[in-house]
């Protein structure tokens, strides 16, 4: 954990945003996977780990503006629980080590709530995503748990998002250790990217890395030959010559701050023309990109300008033509990159997503798009200092999608068909980094990982 002030720190903060009533978290819950004792591996939910630090099940935390107290709910371990556990701290020492002097019985949390509630008081709570949540917080609340969205206090998650969108330097800290961590999980996989290995190897291999130097993967490992699948969670295809492997993994430490990188390599470790040609595209982007992040700007523009960067590059390889400028403009590129420049990166992985990402990525000034390829970017609103983002632009050929523009001749006049034809076999590259927006511009973060032609040529060599 960090030193108790940090969480005392934030929820003061909180404090003074919210107005009202209590605040209310609800950590998480064990979840069974086949049995009930036998569980996946826990994970707090981000928010409560936020504001209080404590990082196992059944918990809760309340912010009492009223009274201007904090408390934690839960229970102590019995004996049946230290045969199995050992010995455990008590929830008041746990407590006192993020700041909270109030500690009581996870059962004594219904009351605490019926009495707010009784007397009129607003609970303030962000919206639940684990069914188990909801199920507990109905009961808690008294909503039923289909209208527990829409009684959320967008109060609250405005003022969550605007704290836990600035990274503090801390914060930075630990999202760098799990890119270094990243590092050497690519690193390895460039190595092992040879014909005749299965992807699984791969995969489980880098999940190993993750596992013993940090924790857990921060999302499925993607690691798949056919790229062109933006999110290819299948591992069972074996290696081959003239094939790229796209290969999107990241780590999360106990704190739970997390990195998101991707590479993609040529399988044998050396790029033959026609990899080569979209691949310095995507990397061109990438750098453009990266190099146009700064407070104030919009990153919707940034994707606009990563955009148009494939389009020329695409248009001098003669897959596409016209004016590229105007192809990007008329969302002529998103045949090949139809997914979002990048988002948000912290404590979640697509950090407080949950929380609706139009309420984080857009605002009055910068509104969604609702165009093909637009539509997914995930955040599009100015970027301030302390925002950590991931840049990640790429190029895909999927063929259905090619079959279903070709027989509409959709934007013919920017896309020679002909020429998209052959690559239909391609698969897709995308390339991204993690970026922290700075007083004056950006720094990318951790030990940097190969991803020119000549590194990865080398690295794998």
């Amino acid at each position: 954990m960090f030193p108790a002030t940090v969480y005392s720190d934030r929820r003061k903060k909180l404090r003074d945003e919210v107005s009202g009533g209590l605040i209310l978290f609800l950590g998480n819950q064990e979840v069974p996977f086949n049995y009930p004792a036998n569980t996946y591996s826990f994970r707090q939910d981000s928010n409560f780990s936020y504001f209080f630090g404590l990082d196992h099940p059944d918990l809760a935390g309340v912010i009492d503006l009223d009274e201007g107290k904090d408390f934690i709910f839960g229970n102590d371990v019995d004996i049946d629980d230290i045969i199995w556990m050992g010995v455990q701290p008590t929830i008041r020492d746990q407590a006192a080590g993020v700041g909270v002097e109030n500690t009581a019985p996870l059962s004594a949390l219904n009351e605490k709530i019926r009495l707010a509630l009784d007397k009129g008081r607003k609970v303030h709570y962000a919206p639940p995503y684990r069914g188990e949540t909801m199920i507990w917080l109905s009961d808690l609340l008294r909503i039923h748990h289909l209208e527990l969205k829409a009684n959320s206090s967008e109060t609250l998650i405005r003022a969550i998002i605007g704290m836990r969108m600035k990274k503090a330097p801390i914060e930075v800290a630990e999202i760098e250790k799990m890119v270094d961590v990243a590092w050497e999980m690519h690193t390895t996989g460039m190595k092992m990217a040879k014909a005749g290995v299965v992807e699984r190897e791969i995969a489980g291999t880098i999940e190993g890395i993750a596992l013993s130097k940090c924790g857990p993967v921060s999302f499925p490992v993607i690691l798949s030959i056919n790229g062109q699948t933006l999110h290819n969670h299948y591992h069972g295809n074996t290696l081959v010559e003239g094939r790229m492997l796209v290969i999107d993994a990241g780590c999360e430490n106990d704190l739970h701050y997390s990195s998101d990188i991707t590479r993609t390599v040529p399988v044998g470790g050396k790029f033959n023309d026609r990899q080569k040609g979209i691949y310095e595209v995507v990397l061109n982007a990438n750098l453009t990109a990266t190099r146009a992040v700064k407070p104030g700007v919009p990153f919707k523009e940034i994707h606009m300008l990563a955009a148009t960067e494939i389009a020329k590059g695409l248009t001098a390889l003669g897959i596409m033509k016209g004016d590229p400028a105007e192809a990007a403009l008329k969302g002529a590129h998103t045949l090949f990159f139809p997914h979002g420049l990048g988002h948000p990166l912290g404590l979640d992985v697509h950090d407080l997503e949950g929380l609706g990402e139009n309420l984080i990525g857009y605002d009055n000034e910068v509104q969604r798009s609702k165009e093909f390829g637009l539509a997914f970017l995930r955040f599009g609103r100015k970027l301030q200092e302390g925002f950590v983002m991931t840049i990640e632009p790429g190029i895909y050929f999927i063929p259905e999608l090619i079959d279903i523009w070709k027989a509409e001749n959709k934007l013919a006049e920017y896309i020679n068909y002909d020429v998209v034809e052959t690559y239909k076999d391609f698969g897709g590259i995308r390339i991204e980094d993690d970026v922290l927006v700075t007083a004056d511009g950006y720094r990318v973060l951790g030990r940097p990982i190969p991803k020119t032609v000549a590194e990865i040529e080398e690295l794998m060599r």
